[in-house]
């Protein structure tokens, strides 16, 4: 395969790989507390060989590398729901949740009760506040959080959510559409709490359409270009086949 095809197969796979990113962005539009994903590109340089029977330089072959996908953790939009089990953060913190691999931490604050009377996500994972889990009885009414994150019932204090921030959200792993792995949490921060609310996913819709009638096109063309080095290429083997006989 020639040099210029593989470059551009290299660009069509990086292509593809975005307008996953894209679609899953769109496809998570309408999710709680869901975070935008953006693709980094790089580009590779490929080594390429010696011979001593060239005078010139070889030249060096420049491909296209998907290198990283980074997450846009800028706030989205507050909707009050009237539901006294959601949570919205203002701020740069994260809700804490205990799973089986651990902690882990969410900005999804729509929250509701177990069996046993617990504090859980959708998922059903606990959520955690300081002292362990929040706990409620059958008959407790009139569940209010305060700003400060303190939550409590016709039946008292409960006790205190537990809100994490970090140095560099970039240093985060993604585990899921909404929830993320961390290390060294930061639960001494300025964020607050908003009841009765959660925070709405910050994709931009008209953007990622946007988006992907750009990646779409330039696959487009991309594979319109190939087509047409595959249809030079049969012609200079047909010419060349004709000249030898």
């Amino acid at each position: 395969m020639e040099n210029a095809q593989l470059i551009g197969l290299s660009r069509q796979i990086a292509l593809q790989r975005q307008l996953d990113v894209v679609a899953n962005n769109m496809a998570n539009i309408n999710t709680t507390g869901f975070k935008n994903v953006d693709i980094l590109f790089e580009e590779y340089i490929m080594p390429t060989a010696r011979h001593n029977d060239f005078k010139a330089m070889d030249q060096q072959l420049s491909y296209t590398q998907d290198w990283a996908t980074i997450g846009d953790f800028s706030a989205g939009s507050i909707e009050l729901t009237g539901n006294e089990l959601d949570m919205a953060i203002q701020g740069q913190g994260f809700f804490t949740v205990q799973t089986p691999d651990g902690d882990r931490y969410t900005r999804n604050g729509a929250f509701q009760l177990n069996q046993r009377g617990e504090l859980v996500t959708a998922e059903g994972f606990p959520v955690l506040a300081d002292g362990g889990f929040l706990t409620f009885g059958p008959e407790e009414t009139g569940i209010t959080i305060s700003k400060d994150g303190r939550v409590s019932s016709s039946a008292g204090a409960k006790g205190v959510m537990r809100i994490a921030e970090f140095e560099n959200t970039q240093d985060l792993e993604r585990v899921g559409d909404t929830m993320f792995a961390g290390e060294n949490p930061i639960f001494d921060n300025p964020s607050s709490l908003v009841h009765m609310a959660i925070e709405r996913s910050n994709v931009s819709g008209v953007s990622e359409m946007t988006e992907m009638i750009r990646v779409t096109r330039a696959y487009t063309s991309m594979a319109s270009l190939q087509q047409k080095q595959d249809e030079l290429r049969r012609t200079a083997i047909k010419r060349l086949g004709d000249l030898n006989a």
